[in-house]
């Protein structure tokens, strides 16, 4: 069971590695902010994952504010770049 817990864990640590490329490599606005959307949903899914293999739910108000974070962080970047292609 100890080398899936390391399988996942690295499956994760290598997605964000690629995300975080997108992020600085990105060539534009719109790909640096899915970069990070994705970023933060996969913050999101390793909390999960730690609370499913550790069977608690300590972390439950984090994945909440995290969400939350994630979807205004989303709804202001859309609201910017409609404003910056507005007439």
């Amino acid at each position: 069971m100890s080398w899936l817990i390391w399988t996942i864990y690295g499956v994760f640590a290598v997605a964000a590695l690629v995300t975080l490329w997108r992020i600085v490599r990105g060539p534009s606005i719109l790909d640096r902010a899915v970069a990070a959307d994705v970023l933060l949903t996969e913050v999101l899914c390793v909390l999960g994952t730690d609370m499913v293999i550790g069977h608690h739910a300590r972390t439950l108000p984090v994945l909440l504010i995290i969400a939350a974070v994630g979807v205004f962080g989303s709804i202001a970047i859309a609201r910017f770049v409609a404003r910056k292609d507005g007439p």
